[in-house]
């Protein structure tokens, strides 16, 4: 109950409603099943503040694991107080109950362990009540060669490390200096020696500082990223002098002798213990944020390309350019089957007979679109194709096919064309992007896309769990046919996974298609609880009942009956029929389970079956003067499209084999904090050439208007 009630009060929203969601997620709902057909419960959640309680949800049993973890190891080792177990029991947070863990850590020997196991303890609590005694007089009491304390000296430096661990396991001292940190700790980074040359790619940060909890995400990633491969040196730190006067203003209380040693010690306890602890804290929290920006930045992009305009069913010629090796060519029928696949080489002195194959084979197959891969040879391979003659209604269209060498190469690849080479794979997935860019890029790893940074720096499990969310919402925001999706698509759904997506291939190829979303349940391991999660989600387009055809939830059909019956229509009838949809009067259809948020569904499905949430395709063509970068001039204005959107920008695609940065700075022509309130993946763009380095291969872009 108490995690419930965090969540309530850190999130302002309902106990009833965070307790809801908690429920089904530990039920085996899906976010996005519950986002969709559970709003009455969760009073229409989202799936972004789903997938934040379901977060908050595990990290909160994580703090208490942790705490369950460390009560066991003080009682077993007979340090447990009452008083430590109400510490231990009430820490909010992960960084605050190991303060409360500092003292009693299981440690290697540490130097105030051995000045203890000496008998020095009493000088130092002594020296620490800093009474008006003479501490060297109160030393030599403790002078021992039995106990290897040879001198005052090595009585007094023995006491002072007991003090110093003191202060560094002191919860209030940690508590403020960690605030210290937060507020005011600065982010350094140098350059090591001898490491200037093959370091050169962190040039911008051989010497840099800035405020650390204000850096962006990038910066910090970068400079992380540069100590991690040894070229630079990091540093999180405040002010020092600070730091010792908020300890000092606790521990010293007079300007007695015994008080210059715990002073001294202080700053041993700062520089030796609790500097380094804390600081290797705030890099860890600072790398956390960075983390989450990264991977959140990352998701949005991937969002963005999945669920980017299909050209829909086509029948399609894909072309994977190249330049020595030719073009390999492959033709799609509209379902995405391969037809035929050769090999032409558009680019040598004698053209004739590549532009003859290419008109054939658009004119055998009926060829509708032809796909070309905006790799090495693309831009060439466009201008040869558009030239030879084709039919104005044949669209030539530039593919992304980032990661389409990784799918050609896979065993999900193989499986499917077991006796073509990776070069026929490769066209084929390039083609059917174009046909439908979800379908085919479900089946990369989304790190292979190509829309993040720093993707290998970062928290690997946070970014699975993050771009697995992603998939999984694009899947089901747009709907999947039951009956033509691939395997991968289907262990996407809702409720599905790769072994009852297997077979449900396998029930198709020995049944024939879906007649009904009935049928499902008879697809082996495919029972009541992942057909309630998944049946929503899928469509059978040829279905005999026309609900079946829709994304209105099987168990809402009973309430879709009655609304036909009562407007005196057939559901069939119904469906589309926009005159008798806006009659419906919805408030007559709510019950105990049915709630207005699910009636607006069922509505708005009615009007639309199926509907595909996708924007229309647009073609896009870049400026056709423009192949590479020494074609480049500033003041220019060419098209583009965002290949890739960042903390500190975007990348534009401007068809010169090098993307271009439009930094932030000019996005607008006003201040802009977030670049994706400005541009998304591929979105089309007109840029303004600011500057171009050709050497370093780099393209200043601007989007601000004159």
């Amino acid at each position: 109950m108490k995690i419930i009630e965090t969540i309530s009060t850190e999130m302002s929203l309902p106990g009833s409603r965070v307790s809801a969601v908690a429920q089904l997620l530990d039920q085996g709902a899906t976010i996005p099943f519950i986002a969709r057909y559970r709003k009455e419960i969760t009073g229409s959640m989202d799936e972004v503040a789903i997938a934040d309680i379901r977060d908050r949800i595990e990290q909160l049993n994580a703090l208490n694991d942790r705490k369950e973890t460390i009560l066991k190891s003080l009682k077993e080792r007979e340090l447990l107080t009452k008083e430590l177990s109400i510490a231990v029991q009430n820490a909010p947070s992960m960084a605050e109950l190991e303060d409360v863990y500092e003292k009693f850590r299981p440690k290697k020997q540490t130097k105030a362990q051995i000045a203890r196991e000496k008998g020095l303890e009493p000088l130092a609590m002594l020296l620490l009540e800093q009474l008006n005694h003479d501490p060297d007089v109160e030393a030599q009491k403790y002078v021992s060669p039995e106990k290897n304390v040879l001198s005052v000296e090595d009585a007094m430096l023995g006491a002072k490390d007991i003090v110093a661990e003191i202060i560094n396991e002191d919860v209030f001292i940690r508590s403020i200096i960690r605030k210290l940190f937060i507020t005011t700790a600065r982010i350094n980074s140098k350059i090591k020696k001898n490491k200037k040359e093959t370091g050169i790619k962190f040039k911008d940060y051989y010497e840099w500082s800035e405020t650390a909890f204000k850096a962006p995400s990038h910066r910090i990633l970068a400079m992380l990223r540069g100590q991690k491969e040894t070229f630079l040196s990091v540093h999180v730190l405040p002010d020092q002098e600070k730091a010792l006067k908020l300890i000092e203003k606790r521990y010293l209380q007079n300007q007695s002798k015994s008080a210059f040693h715990v002073k001294s010690a202080i700053e041993d306890s700062y520089k030796r213990l609790l500097s380094k602890s804390i600081e290797k804290e705030c890099i860890s929290e600072l790398k956390t944020r960075a983390d989450e920006t990264a991977v959140n930045i990352f998701a949005d992009n991937l969002k963005e390309l999945l669920l980017s305009a299909p050209l829909g069913q086509k029948r399609i010629l894909a072309i994977d350019p190249g330049f020595r090796t030719g073009c390999k060519i492959v033709c799609l029928d509209a379902q995405g089957q391969l037809l035929h696949h050769d090999l032409i080489m558009p680019h040598m002195s004698n053209n004739q007979k590549a532009k003859k194959i290419i008109l054939a084979l658009v004119k055998t197959h009926n060829i509708e679109a032809i796909a070309i891969g905006n790799g090495t040879a693309g831009r060439e391979t466009q201008a040869f194709v558009e030239k030879i003659g084709l039919e104005k209604s044949i669209h030539v269209v530039m593919v992304d096919e980032s990661g389409a060498s990784i799918y050609s190469a896979s065993k999900l690849a193989r499986e499917e064309f077991p006796d073509h080479d990776i070069t026929v794979r490769g066209s084929v997935s390039i083609g059917r992007r174009l046909m439908d860019p979800l379908a085919e890029l479900v089946k990369l790893d989304p790190k292979s896309i190509g829309v993040g940074q720093y993707q290998h720096d970062v928290d690997q499990k946070l970014l699975k769990k993050s771009l697995t969310d992603v998939v999984m919402s694009c899947v089901n925001k747009v709907g999947i046919e039951a009956n033509t999706a691939s395997q991968k698509l289907l262990s996407q759904v809702s409720g599905l996974n790769d072994t009852i997506a297997t077979n449900m291939i396998q029930f198709r190829n020995e049944n024939g298609p879906f007649k009904s979303k009935k049928e499902f349940l008879k697809v082996s391991r495919l029972g009541p609880k992942a057909y309630e999660q998944a049946a929503g989600f899928l469509r059978i387009n040829n279905a005999k009942y026309p609900l079946d055809r829709s994304g209105i939830h099987p168990e809402s059909y009973g309430v879709v009956r009655k609304i036909a019956k009562d407007a005196n229509l057939a559901i069939e009838d119904l469906m589309m029929n926009t005159a008798e949809i806006e009659k419906i009067n919805l408030a007559n259809y709510v019950t105990d389970t049915i709630g207005l948020p699910t009636l607006t569904d069922i509505v708005k499905e009615l009007t639309n079956p199926g509907r595909d949430p996708r924007n229309k395709f647009e073609s896009f063509s870049f400026d056709d003067t423009i192949h590479d970068i020494k074609d480049l001039i500033p003041g220019m204005k060419v098209p583009g499209l965002v290949t890739n959107v960042t903390a500190f920008g975007a990348f534009i695609d401007i068809g010169v084999h090098q993307d271009g940065l439009v930094h932030i700075s000019q996005m607008a022509n006003r201040f802009v904090k977030d670049p994706n309130k400005i541009v998304k993946v591929r979105q089309t763009v007109h840029v303004t050439i600011l500057e171009v380095d050709i050497k370093r291969k780099r393209i200043s872009l601007s989007l601000k208007k004159k």
